[in-house]
């Protein structure tokens, strides 16, 4: 029999090895690294990081409840999607922005970033920010509910209350704040549509009477108008309507401020109150302001919504044209945008992409320089 080689016994360890200095070298490199990426990840710098944010579905549910609600007439239901698109930044008070985010953000041709102060004005704190976004998402609510009814024929019956005068026009002075503006040339104003309507066949200069209730007594005020940024005629007033909707509208989205997704606001609700399915199957993505008007109007972060729409399933994107400029040249393969300058034209085009008739849409081009004439 064989002797069993020697064992040793359970209470003997044997000595560990020293360690060489390659493996000095090798464990300090790391700790280094592990700190700097700790670092990195953690140092807060002097930028904004703005990066596509999480879309939508204007006619879906978010966490069981849906965006839109709507009592007091049918509704109907889209088997399409109508998503609204967001940024999500870093830089604010209270999300710096770390060094690791900015490297990253130079790096992906979908984020852009900017030095802090050109994003945010200094001595504001995130309460007031999200203050205003709130404020600014609950006023953008009221207009594209506004805008959409309008658009589908109802009547928005609305308090022209005035909130103030701009400073310099012949308004200033003359109207009080909590006039209630009722008619202009002794033609009642029963909406806020009227007054618009009235004021496009007023030229610039024109002198027109307000007649205002001004503590239970009607007055008659002449205001000498002025010209309006992009052309016509304003009075000078700031209005604060307040709005008799007839039909009640409920949008239910607390995590996402701001006045850009009143555009796609709108749509959803006249895709809700018509029985045609205008998206017909068909993601459609967007962005742009609603005024009650109709009006679209520009947004920031054009080029983050135009990937997060993409990165979401969209294949359409609605742009609104005062946002063209940043649009051309930035793309994405795989996403055909439309602009779009009024909620009707928005609509239109909603209807043209569920019914595949899309090819003819109007997108935003590049303008040609027009050549000079060779010299004979």
């Amino acid at each position: 029999m064989l002797d069993a080689p020697d064992q040793p016994s359970d209470d003997v360890l044997p000595e560990p090895r020293p360690l060489t200095p390659r493996a000095i070298t090798l464990t300090a490199a790391l700790l280094g690294s592990v700190s700097l990426l700790a670092v990195l990840v953690v140092v807060p710098t002097p930028y904004a990081v703005n990066s596509p944010g999480p879309t939508r579905d204007v006619l879906g549910e978010h966490d069981g409840t849906p965006l839109i609600q709507v009592s007091g007439a049918p509704t109907y239901d889209s088997t399409g999607e109508l998503r609204l698109t967001t940024v999500s930044s870093t830089g604010g008070p209270g999300y710096p922005s770390s060094i690791l985010g900015v490297l990253s953000g130079w790096l992906r041709s979908s984020s852009v970033v900017l030095p802090v102060e050109q994003v945010y004005p200094p001595d504001v704190s995130q309460e007031q920010i999200d203050e205003s976004n709130q404020a600014e998402m609950v006023s953008s609510q009221e207009d594209a509910t506004v805008a959409a009814l309008t658009e589908l024929g109802y009547e928005v019956p609305a308090t022209l209350m005035v909130a103030g005068t701009v400073p310099g026009t012949d308004a200033d002075g003359k109207l009080e704040e909590n006039d209630v503006i009722v008619a202009i040339d002794g033609q009642a104003l029963p909406d806020y549509q009227t007054l618009v309507d009235v004021l496009a066949d007023v030229a610039p200069g024109q002198t027109v009477t307000l007649t205002v209730r001004r503590h239970g007594q009607s007055v008659d005020v002449p205001v000498v108008t002025s010209e309006r940024e992009g052309g016509g005629a304003q009075i000078g007033v700031l209005i604060d309507p307040t709005f008799d909707m007839p039909v009640d509208v409920t949008i239910s989205i607390d995590d996402i401020g701001g006045p850009s997704a009143g555009t796609m606001f709108a749509l959803g609700i006249i895709d809700k109150l018509t029985p045609e399915d205008e998206a017909d199957g068909v993601t459609i993505a967007g962005t742009g302001t609603m005024d009650v008007t109709g009006a679209v109007g520009p947004i920031g972060g054009i080029r983050q919504k135009l990937a997060g729409a993409l990165r979401d399933g969209a294949g359409w994107f609605l742009a609104p044209e005062a946002n063209c400029d940043e649009v051309v040249g930035h793309v994405p393969d795989g996403l055909r945008v439309v602009r779009v300058g009024t909620l009707h034209e928005a609509r239109e085009a909603m209807v043209a992409i569920g019914a595949g008739e899309a090819d003819d849409l109007p997108t935003c081009v590049v303008e040609q320089p027009v050549a000079s004439p060779a010299a004979g």
